[in-house]
């Protein structure tokens, strides 16, 4: 890092943008295997934020990956890059006021953890999405798992990689016995009786 780099103070405090707001800001970080729903579970509740007047902004792996982090690959120092990045941009998000809503596998303990410490206590809620990897494979819209048991797809987590599910998430959805909508409602119950939204 550059000798020659000053932190500038921002003229807007992050409370002020929260106070204006009307709610908290925080990162709800949705971890889970491909196919699992972070990326249904995350829209659908965005959506209801919207409709709430929240401030509020989804993630999405694949999505980042077309643009920010377009350079990096799916070996494990990518995958811990590409999961630092969006912890940095999260926090941006955190500091503007807004909710910000990841759907990333993020496999690794350790990596999501890093993106915890980013932030103060409180604003990192993580989501483990659960559901077993053979339901995952059932639905496979993407086709991916198929590609990954045919050897077409390398470092593929729940087939070729693994997949570290966290020890005490803030929150479970279990999306193996439990529809997007009820998960959402499951997820809007918890964060109002937490005084989140």
């Amino acid at each position: 890092m550059s000798s020659n780099i000053v932190w500038h103070e921002a003229s807007v405090t992050k409370e002020e943008r929260r106070s204006q707001n009307k709610h908290q800001s925080f990162i709800l970080w949705f971890t889970g295997l491909s196919a699992s729903g972070k990326s249904s579970i995350a829209n659908a509740f965005a959506r209801q934020l919207y409709e709430r007047r929240n401030q509020a902004f989804v993630l999405d792996g694949d999505n980042v990956r077309h643009g920010l982090n377009k350079d990096l690959g799916f070996e494990e120092a990518g995958r811990k890059e590409n999961i630092r990045r969006i912890g940095e941009v999260a926090k941006l998000f955190i500091e503007s006021g807004q909710i910000v809503l990841t759907a990333f596998i993020s496999p690794y303990r350790e990596d999501r953890q890093v993106v915890r410490v980013l932030v103060e206590d409180g604003e990192f809620i993580e989501v483990f999405v659960k559901c077993s990897v053979e339901t995952c494979e059932k639905r496979d819209p993407k086709g991916l798992y198929k590609k990954a048991r045919k050897a077409e797809i390398a470092n593929f987590t729940g087939v070729s990689a693994p997949y570290e599910e966290p020890e005490n998430p803030e929150i479970t959805l279990d999306t193996e016995h439990h529809t997007i909508e009820e998960c959402v409602q499951q997820l809007t119950s918890i964060l109002t009786s937490k005084g989140y939204i």
